[in-house]
Parts: structure tokens; C-alpha cells; sequence
């Protein structure tokens, strides 16, 4: 352990140079702290082929959220149908060492420029009529940002529609001191408030637009002046009196 040396040692003697100690050590934690919890978890890019983003139907208008991984060649985890849906093979064989599954919030995740952002946005599948959309879902913001989307062929319980990822989105692994964990980021590079602006722009014309235009002024009101005229307090006509000598 080092040593404090004597004139440090009378300098925080003084309150002010106390005082001075106490707010730079915490100004150095509180800078410190988002570069901390930022390093926590770092990611790595994933072969996108080797993986599909799934919607499961499960009654109603309510879908479910779930992500395939071919680890091995063969057999295949997933089969796309002549009609557009997708065929879970894996439920097929004993898919241990050949195929990974990403059920829920514990197996995959949202990150934003490098940070995760799971701890406020959750991912949810929306429904359209004939179109599906990955949201991603921050209840204290009310514009979602769109992480994939898919046409709806049609509702079949026994097959999955596959969802399209959004331009700039990837599928990332969660990697913790070097060690590859059975986690995946809906990953993008840009961060979340620059993600939230392009959300609001594509959501058409602002509220204040359909507000129209503004409309006229009303005429002002009748001065202190006048109403004194009116109430008889204005200025008294004086007599004038011709002078004669």
C-alpha cells in the first residue's frame, strides 16, 4: 500500500482543499460509471446465414419471439415452405450440438452503438392485418423503433413466419471477458436516440400539422381611455369666457 506523503497529508488538513478532494474523487466516479457498465458485455458479429428471426403464433393476435442458430451443417434446423412459412425441423431430432434456441428475454436482447438497452426497451411482435413488426418497446418513450417486419402468408400454429431484419440491424453474440455466451443482440450501430428520430420521421406528418392554420387575432379591447369617455370620467369641457376690457 502506498504511502501518503506529509504535505498531502497537511493539505487535506485544510476544509477547502477537502472539500476540493471529495468532488474531484466523485466527478472521477460518476465520468467512470457509463464506461463501466458499457464494457460489461461486448458482442461479436455472427454469420447472419447461419441464423433466422422467427414469429410464432400463439392464439389470437399475439405472436411470439423466437431466433434459430445452425451451429452444424446439417441436419437442418429450419425448412422454409413453398408458401412462405417456416418449418421448425429441429423439433425433428435430437438437435443437441446442431442447433441453437433463443426463446426469450434470457437468450437474446437489444444493443445500441455498442451498449446494451434491455435493462429500458423490450421487443415485442405487432400485428396489422397481413404485416408483422419487431418492436422495440421503451415505455417511457411513445415512438417504438421497427427491427424487423415480415408479410403475413397466412396463421398456421404449426409453422413460423420468418421476420426480415431492418437495414443497419445484425444479429450479434454476447461475449463476457472473452468468453462466447448463449445470448444474441438485435444489434445496430447507431444510438438509441438517433434510432427514436428516424422512428418519429418515418411516422408521417407531426401532430401540430394537423393542427391547421393558425387563425386571426381577435381585436383588441376597448383602452382605459375610452371606457373613461364612456363612463363619464374623461376630460370636462371649461367654459370660455370672451375677455372685454
Amino acid at each position: 500500500m502506498s504511502r501518503t506523503s506529509p504535505e498531502l497529508l497537511m493539505a487535506l488538513r485544510k476544509p477547502g482543499n477537502r472539500l476540493l478532494v471529495l468532488g474531484l474523487g466523485l466527478f472521477t466516479l460518476l465520468t467512470t460509471l457509463p464506461a463501466i457498465s458499457k464494457t460489461i458485455f461486448n458482442s461479436q458479429p455472427l454469420n447472419q446465414e447461419r441464423l433466422v428471426v422467427l414469429a410464432q403464433a400463439v392464439g389470437g393476435n399475439r405472436w411470439k419471439l423466437l431466433v434459430l442458430e445452425q451451429i452444424k451443417p446439417l441436419p437442418l434446423c429450419w425448412q422454409t415452405r413453398p408458401d412462405g412459412l417456416v418449418n421448425p425441423t429441429l423439433n425433428n431430432f435430437n438437435f443437441a450440438g446442431i442447433c441453437n434456441r433463443y426463446l426469450d428475454s434470457n437468450g437474446y436482447s437489444l444493443r445500441s452503438s455498442g451498449e446494451d438497452v434491455a435493462h429500458s426497451f423490450r421487443l415485442r411482435i405487432k400485428q396489422s392485418r397481413d404485416h408483422l413488426e419487431l418492436k422495440a418497446l421503451d415505455p417511457a418513450r411513445s415512438v417504438p423503433i421497427t427491427v424487423a417486419s415480415a408479410i403475413l402468408p397466412q396463421r398456421n400454429r404449426d409453422a413460423f413466419v420468418k421476420l426480415n431484419l431492418e437495414p443497419g440491424w445484425k444479429l450479434e453474440r454476447r461475449i463476457y471477458q472473452g468468453r462466447k455466451l448463449s445470448h444474441v443482440y438485435f444489434a445496430h450501430p447507431d444510438p438509441v436516440n438517433l434510432l427514436i428520430a428516424k422512428a418519429s420521421a418515418h411516422q408521417g406528418p407531426s401532430v401540430f400539422n394537423q393542427l391547421g392554420a393558425p387563425k386571426a387575432p381577435l381585436p383588441p379591447p376597448i383602452s382605459i381611455a375610452n371606457n373613461s369617455v364612456i363612463h363619464g370620467k374623461g376630460p370636462i369641457r371649461l367654459l370660455v369666457i370672451p375677455y372685454r376690457p
